[in-house]
């Protein structure tokens, strides 16, 4: 029958108990043989001794006190007759008692004569037991020897007995408990095949056979869902690598988790080279990466791949892992549209370049036309001139603005910023604006104090910029109405606020206003959509900001601020 841990425990206890008790029982054994040795030492010799030197005092006490002595050595040879314990004793103690009795008998002047004999048998009753002392004695000596070797025979036994219990026993449980551990370890690890071996039958060895078959299920459930698990893996991978965009994914925290064909590229790195990595520890290797990753600009941005100039876009994807949110940068390929831009604003260019001389040579023939040097014109002639002249002026308008926005988008913007006063820039943008505003009969009121500071601007550009917010201002104003033109100094910037009482604009179309070639929904007057985008060109190529408020019926407010000269 097996016995389970805590009756080996139990026996393992009582084992040391019993060894403790044969140690102890052995000592006590001896022990009690010599003190009883000792005593029987004491009883019987050492009181005869005493008894014998008590009647030679006595014997030598007779002529002092006859009478006493008499009765005082009757009582120790009485004492001696009971305490005969030794061969030979008894015969000298009966010499003794005859001697005794005669001279007790005889006349007192006589006892001298018996002195002498009495004192013989009391020596050979002293030589009796001083010779059984000594007897006695060697043999407790033999006894004390022997019990001392056995003792320390048996103390040594013990010792080996217990040390190995003491060294061996402990194993039985702890063995068990360090493959316990073990195993526990490497299931941690994964390694769901690990296996037990304790054949143990108690439950220890229950167990072990418990792992064993939880191991054995693990197994299973991991060689099933591995199966899954790297198929699903490999349709991942392939659907990552199919995507035209470059893709890296990184986890919660901030592991990469992949990467496709497209990225490694663009990184110059092989998947085992940024696969499992920190995103600090990539960032600090490559530059390419840290500027994806510290970089939230959507604004596009140039990579040169082959000796050839690529441009992307960069996105960011959230995606909910558990607590926290993993994400995925894309990467978007707009080479290909950047180069038809280019096209488009080249073409922009040309054409309203080329087109500029022949309005130019229509408008001064329209001039022409209206020399009455030349010829009287009828009143219905006079009206298609004035109203072909209008439409150059139009057709000239927006080729300048096509112009302005064909340099923003090369990147060809010509500043010639300098220290200027702002009323240099209002008195030139309402001389241009002054005859639209009196075909209106619209009022504006101008709000800039005397002592405006100067600022660092381009003239020509910032002029442009007002003109064209005070003409939407006119453009959208009911007749008769007033538009407030005010300038005021805000840190270390000045501020040029155009406010109309117009239809106002729908909070959810403010965001895109400053967008090219957008027109508001619904919008009655309608234009390029190129004026405002090109003022946020002009004001932010000059350091500035441009921005608008405006609600619904209670009309608009259009600023934009420039950096006051130093």
């Amino acid at each position: 029958m097996a016995l389970s841990v805590g009756n080996k425990i139990r026996l393992g206890t009582i084992f040391l108990f019993l060894l403790l008790l044969l140690t102890g029982g052995a000592g006590i054994y001896f022990t009690a043989i010599m003190k009883r040795e000792a005593k029987a030492v004491l009883q019987d010799n050492y009181e005869s001794l005493a008894y014998c030197h008590e009647m030679q005092q006595e014997l030598d006490s007779l002529d002092i006190n006859y009478a006493v002595a008499l009765v005082r050595f009757e009582h120790s040879l009485a004492a001696q007759e009971k305490n005969i314990t030794e061969p030979g004793e008894r015969e000298s103690t009966q010499r003794l008692r005859q001697l005794f009795d005669q001279m007790k008998s005889g006349n007192r002047e006589k006892h001298v004569l018996y002195n002498h004999d009495i004192q013989e048998s009391i020596q050979r009753v002293l030589a009796v037991n001083m010779y059984a002392i000594h007897k006695k004695n060697g043999r407790a000596e033999a006894t004390a020897e022997n019990a001392l070797t056995i003792i320390i025979v048996l103390v040594f036994i013990v010792f080996l007995i217990s040390f190995t219990f003491s060294a061996n026993f402990p194993s039985i449980v702890t063995n068990p408990i360090l493959h316990l551990s073990s195993a526990i370890k490497e299931i941690t690890n994964k390694n769901y095949r690990h296996r037990i071996r304790i054949d143990n039958k108690d439950e220890f060895g229950d167990l072990a056979e418990a792992f064993n078959s939880m191991a054995e299920r693990l197994e299973y459930f991991e060689s099933s869902n591995l199966n899954k698990l790297m198929f699903e893996k490999s349709r991942a991978e392939a659907v990552i690598n199919s995507l035209k965009d470059a893709s890296i994914g990184i986890d919660k925290n901030n592991i990469i988790l992949f990467t496709n064909f497209q990225a490694l590229q663009l990184l110059g790195l092989k998947k085992d080279e940024i696969v499992g990595k920190t995103v600090d520890e990539l960032s600090r290797q490559n530059d390419l990466f840290s500027f994806l990753v510290n970089n939230e600009s959507s604004a596009p941005f140039k990579i040169v791949v082959e000796n050839r100039e690529n441009y992307f876009t960069r996105e960011t994807i959230d995606v909910a892992q558990g607590e926290g949110n993993s994400k995925v940068i894309v990467l978007r390929n707009i080479t290909s549209f950047k180069e038809l831009d280019a096209a488009k604003t080249n073409f922009i260019a040309t054409i309203s370049h080329e087109l500029k001389t022949p309005l130019a040579a229509s408008d001064l023939s329209l001039k022409l036309l209206e020399d009455e040097r030349i010829g009287k014109l009828s009143a219905d002639q006079k009206e298609l001139i004035q109203n072909l002249k209008q439409d150059n002026l139009r057709i000239l308008k927006i080729l300048s603005e096509l112009l302005n926005m064909s340099q923003v988008e090369a990147g060809r913007i010509q500043l010639d910023i300098q220290e200027i006063h702002p009323s240099t820039i209002i008195e030139n943008a309402m001389k241009t604006v002054a005859s639209s505003a009196k075909d209106k009969n619209i009022n504006i009121i101008e709000a800039a104090g005397d002592k405006l500071s100067l600022v660092y601007a381009d003239a020509e550009k910032s002029t442009w910029v007002l003109n064209n917010l005070l003409t939407n201002a006119i453009k959208y104003s009911t007749e008769g109405s007033e538009i407030t033109l005010q300038v005021t100094q805000q840190n270390d910037t000045l501020v040029f606020s155009v406010a109309d009482n117009g239809p106002g604009i729908a909070r959810e179309y403010l965001p895109r206003l400053f967008e090219r070639y957008y027109q508001v929904p619904g919008s009655k007057a309608k234009g390029t959509g190129l004026g405002l985008a090109i003022s946020k060109d002009f004001i932010e190529a000059q350091k500035g900001q441009i921005w608008v408020t405006s609600e619904l019926g209670n009309g608009s407010v259009f600023s934009f601020s420039l950096p006051l000269a130093k």
